[in-house]
């Protein structure tokens, strides 16, 4: 039934699309250089056309779709979790835990202690002279 229900959302979502696109576009996007012709949206002038209609019809089954996926998908997982498929390590023969790596020796990483600064001075670039 997920599957199914899918299937129906992104026929839905691909008709929506269509279906927008084919519409006329009105001139003035966002409501930018409209002038004063009072044929907007907001006005007592409210004659929808048959794509309009098709658009409300297919952006509310969209919606119906969504949800009705939505509630059988949570279904389906109340009663499992991600968590569930890890799995522990065997303990039970002992401490038989892998050795961590060995860390390198960070004494070989810091500068010699014979420099010319003294050993509590910041660490700074030399002077350019």
């Amino acid at each position: 039934m997920e599957n199914v229900l899918l299937v129906i959302l992104l026929l839905l979502a691909l008709s929506l699309i269509g279906v927008v696109l084919l519409q006329r576009s009105e001139g003035g996007g966002l409501g930018m250089g409209g002038g004063g012709g009072g044929g907007g949206v907001m006005s007592s002038r409210s004659a929808a056309t048959a794509l309009s209609k098709l658009t409300w019809i297919l952006g509310i089954a969209f919606l119906a779709a969504s949800l009705g996926l939505t509630i059988i998908s949570a279904r389906n997982s109340a009663d499992s979790s991600v968590t569930d498929l890890i799995v522990a390590p065997a303990s039970d023969a002992g401490d038989a835990t892998p050795d961590a790596p060995a860390l390198p020796d960070v004494t070989d990483m810091m500068p010699s202690q014979n420099s010319d600064q003294p050993s509590d001075a910041p660490a700074a670039p030399p002077r350019a002279e």
